[in-house]
C-alpha cells in the first residue's frame, strides 16, 4: 500500500449533512430533501442515480438506518436507502411501510436506489408504490463541480491555494467529495501549523509525515 493510501486511510471524513452536500447539478434533489426535513413537500420522494451521485449522503443526513424502518405511528420521516438491494423480506417490509405512510397524511418517506422505479428488479407492487410521489435523478459531480467545491471550502477557511493543487488532488486522490474535502481540511490544518500556503509540495510533505507516524507492521 502506498504512502498516499495509508495517509488517506487515516482521514476522518465529515459527517454527511445537508449543509455540506455539494449539490452541483443536484440542486432540485437537495431542495426536495430539505423540504422533507422540515416536514413539508411531497409525501413520497424517490432519488435515483449511480454510485457516487450523493443519494446515500442525502439519506444519511436525514438519519437513515440500515434496512427498512418500522412504522412508528402518526407523523415522522422515513428513509430507505439502496432499495435495489432489498431481498424478498426487505421488499415485503417496504411494501407495508409504503402503505402505512400513505394512510398517514403527516408522514413522509424518501427512498433511494440505482435506477428509476420502473427499472428496479423489485416486486411490481413495490415499484409502483415507489413511483407514487416525486422521483428525481441524481448525477455524479463533474470534475469542475468538485474543483469549485474545494476552492469554496478553501475560501471559507481563508486558505491560500497554489493554482495546481486542486488539479493534483483530483488526479491522484479518490474522487469522492467526502475524501477530497477531508484531505483538504487536514492539509489546511497542517499548512497552518507550518505557516505555509497549500501547495503540491506541502501536500506531498504532509503525506510523508503521516507515513512516518504510522507503526511498522
Amino acid at each position: 500500500m502506498s504512502t498516499q493510501q495509508l495517509a488517506l486511510g487515516l482521514l476522518k471524513p465529515r459527517l454527511q449533512a445537508l449543509d455540506n452536500f455539494v449539490a452541483g447539478p443536484n440542486g432540485s434533489a437537495l431542495a426536495a430533501v430539505r423540504e422533507l426535513a422540515a416536514a413539508r413537500g411531497p409525501q413520497f420522494l424517490y432519488l435515483w442515480g449511480p454510485e457516487g451521485s450523493g443519494r446515500t449522503h442525502l439519506l444519511t443526513a436525514l438519519g437513515t438506518a440500515a434496512g427498512v424502518p418500522a412504522y412508528r405511528g402518526p407523523g415522522g420521516l422515513y428513509a430507505v436507502d439502496d432499495v435495489h438491494r432489498l431481498d424478498q423480506q426487505g421488499q415485503a417490509r417496504l411494501f407495508a411501510l409504503l402503505n402505512e405512510v400513505r394512510s398517514d397524511p403527516a408522514a413522509r418517506l424518501v427512498a433511494a436506489g440505482d435506477a428509476p422505479p420502473a427499472k428496479l428488479a423489485l416486486r411490481d407492487d413495490v415499484r409502483t408504490r415507489l413511483a407514487w410521489g416525486l422521483a428525481l435523478s441524481l448525477q455524479v459531480l463533474s470534475e469542475q463541480d468538485k474543483a469549485d467545491a474545494l476552492r469554496a471550502q478553501a475560501r471559507q477557511h481563508g486558505a491560500r491555494l497554489s493554482s495546481d493543487l486542486i488539479a493534483y488532488m483530483l488526479t491522484h486522490f479518490p474522487r469522492d467529495m467526502r475524501t477530497l474535502a477531508a484531505a483538504l481540511e487536514a492539509l489546511d490544518a497542517y499548512g497552518l501549523q507550518q505557516r505555509r500556503a497549500l501547495t503540491v509540495p506541502l501536500l506531498r510533505e504532509w503525506l510523508q509525515v503521516h507515513d512516518s507516524r504510522m507503526p511498522n507492521e
